[in-house]
Order: C-alpha cells, then sequence, then structure tokens
C-alpha cells in the first residue's frame, strides 16, 4: 500500500494486493484479540459520525502573509534579515526552502509512538474538528510510522488534502449525471468530503495528501526544513518531489515563478510558493505576528478564477450561418490575462451552472 499509494511505484499485481487483503480480514475476523488500529483494513470507513468534536492543537496551526511580486518578496526578506540581525543571529547563514501551495484543506495529524491518534482541521489555527474517521480513509496518511524513521514519543504532522484535478472532473461529472450539485472547485470538493459525517463518503473518494511540516514534537531533534522533509519521507509521508532548498533570496523568487509557470502541467492546484528560512533555530528565535509567522511568507500568483458581472449576451455569425452566442463580460483579470469575452456554445455546461 505504500508503495502504490506513496511512492506510486507498486511491486506487485493488484490482484495479489486484493487477496493479501482478504487474508488479512479472515485473520482479524478469527483473532479479533489482535485487532490493530494501524491496520490498512481500517481505511475503509465505519458508522456516520453523529458530529465532530472540537480539539485543540497543541501547537497552533498559523496563517501566512503574502507577497505578490518580486518586490514584495524582497522586502519580506529585509524584514527577516533585520530581525535576524536583532536576534543576535546574523553569523548564521540564512537559506530558504521553497515549496508548492497547495490549494486544499490543512489538517494536522498527531501520531503517538509512532500510531496515527488523530487527525483535525485546521479551523481557526487554534482548534480544529476531529476528523480522524475521513483521514484514516486516506490510504497515503500511514496509520503507523515506518521503521526507517526515528520514532517520536509524539509529533504532529501538517499536511494539505487534496482532490487530483483528474479526479475532481470524474467526481463533477458523476454528480452531473445523478442530477447532483457540482463542486465549485477542487479545493471545496476535498474540504466537503472531509468535513462531513459519514466517513465511507470519503473513503469513496481518492483524496490525496502532501506533508510539509511539524507541529509539536516530543523525543525528535532536527535542525532545518530540509531535515523535516527527510523524516517525513523515512516516515512514510507524501513529500512533494518538488521542493528545492536555495542559498538565495532571488533564486527563491525564481523557484516560485517556476512553480507558476508549470502550475496547468500539475494534477493538483497550487495558487503560489511558500517560501520559508531552512533553519529551525531561526525560525524559533523569529517567531510570529499575530498568527503568521516572521520566517516564511507565501509568494502569491495570479488567480486563475474570478467573479464578474455578465453585461450581455451577443450573438456572432458564422461563415455556415451558424450562430454561436457568447458573453459580454466586465473586464476582470484571470491568471494574468484580462477576460471580456466568452463562449456560450455548451448550453448544458450553462444551464449546471445556473448562469442567468
Amino acid at each position: 500500500a505504500y508503495r502504490y499509494y506513496v511512492l506510486d511505484d507498486p511491486t506487485i499485481e493488484d490482484a495479489v494486493y486484493d487477496d493479501w487483503m482478504r487474508e488479512l480480514e479472515a485473520l482479524e475476523a478469527a483473532h479479533p484479540e489482535h485487532a490493530d488500529p494501524a491496520s490498512p483494513t481500517r481505511r475503509i470507513g465505519g458508522e456516520p459520525l453523529t458530529g465532530f468534536v472540537e480539539y485543540t492543537h497543541r501547537e497552533p496551526m498559523l496563517s501566512l502573509a503574502n507577497a505578490r511580486g518580486d518586490e514584495e518578496l524582497a522586502d519580506w526578506d529585509r524584514r527577516a534579515r533585520a530581525t535576524i540581525a536583532q536576534e543576535g543571529l546574523g553569523d548564521r547563514p540564512v537559506a530558504y526552502v521553497v515549496e508548492p501551495k497547495i490549494d486544499g484543506l490543512a489538517i494536522s495529524l498527531t501520531y503517538e509512538d509512532g500510531v496515527f491518534v488523530r487527525g483535525t482541521t485546521r479551523g481557526n489555527g487554534v482548534s480544529g474538528e476531529d476528523v480522524s474517521a475521513n483521514l484514516r480513509t486516506i490510504r497515503a496518511i500511514p496509520l503507523r510510522l515506518r521503521a526507517e524513521a526515528e520514532t517520536p514519543r509524539l509529533v504532529e504532522v501538517r499536511g494539505e488534502v487534496y482532490l487530483p484535478l483528474d479526479a475532481f472532473a470524474a467526481l463533477n461529472e458523476q454528480r452531473a449525471a445523478a442530477g447532483e450539485p457540482t463542486f465549485a472547485n477542487p479545493r471545496n470538493s476535498a474540504a466537503g468530503s472531509i468535513r462531513q459525517l459519514d466517513p465511507a463518503l470519503a473513503a469513496g473518494r481518492p483524496l490525496a495528501i502532501w506533508c510539509y511540516a511539524l507541529g509539536a514534537v516530543e523525543g525528535l531533534e532536527l535542525a532545518s526544513q530540509q531535515e523535516i522533509h527527510a523524516w517525513l519521507r523515512a516516515a512514510g509521508f507524501p513529500v512533494n518531489p518538488g521542493i528545492r532548498a536555495v542559498g538565495s533570496i532571488a533564486e527563491a523568487g525564481k523557484q516560485a515563478r517556476g512553480w507558476e509557470e508549470r502550475r496547468n502541467t500539475l494534477n493538483y492546484d497550487i495558487d503560489g510558493a511558500v517560501i520559508k528560512l531552512d533553519d529551525l533555530t531561526l525560525q524559533r528565535q523569529m517567531g510570529s505576528v499575530g498568527r503568521a509567522p516572521r520566517w516564511a511568507v507565501a509568494y502569491k500568483f495570479a488567480p486563475t478564477t474570478a467573479t464578474t458581472t455578465l453585461n450581455d449576451i451577443q450573438i456572432s455569425v458564422g461563415r455556415t450561418g451558424a450562430l454561436v452566442p457568447f458573453a459580454v463580460l466586465e473586464p476582470v483579470v484571470v491568471g494574468g490575462v484580462t477576460v471580456s469575452m466568452a463562449t456560450l456554445h455548451n448550453q448544458d455546461d450553462v444551464a449546471r451552472k445556473g448562469l442567468m
């Protein structure tokens, strides 16, 4: 399961895996005294819940300040370096890690002695909802940390749950065919899957996750963001392979722009890149202001969706005499391009979206 769902590199046929799973289910039924909360059979979803319990994070889940463009990114870097100097840490080398900013649902996974015990939403940053039953259904989330990694007594793993774009398109087609309302975007579909009371529904959707940070930790000493990523990979968590460490803020900006240039080739939504100081000592000393850390910033991309006003519907005449309606819109910037007209050739899609 780890090789298939996390590494995307299976070493056995699906039929063999299915046979082993049936054998495991039979063994667990015959020997319930050996029930294991980390068994892969626990992922299929249990009875619907009556409600979610609020849970206070051991360490707050902070939000990020934004930088739009290289000039604002340079301003953030100057402020960060000034704070480093004020803390008397100016002699420490400054390096950065650039990560994709996944447009999904932020969650926290708690492990005690290597076993998954709780999963929560970000909520207001201080407390969130316990959605453990739904998160257990995501096969890329390990229910037990892999032996290759040092096992702390307690660790909170932070990540982003998302629905791959191809799965999102298929899900909306199914919902439309069934006469159900479609999801507006992949983020809403991921959040809706996790923040509902029937784990079987979450189990039926191919949700995925990227992990990128740690919250509270007891019994694990790491020195950098890069070491966090290495530990996450060894412990069995999916870590985005495109994350890069760089030595200058100019190179960090270049990496962020690279993510923006290739965002349309990815099978998941991103709305920016996150730039962090690599050194965890610097992170701790810099702290946060309000609910945003001083040691990280979100390099935001131009939006790919926007809301505007439909001013008119006009008709164009094709060379064969076909009449094609098109929308005249209040101009709006989408993905760096100003859009003022849109085709209306698909009546079924217009009706499905409720366009008036």
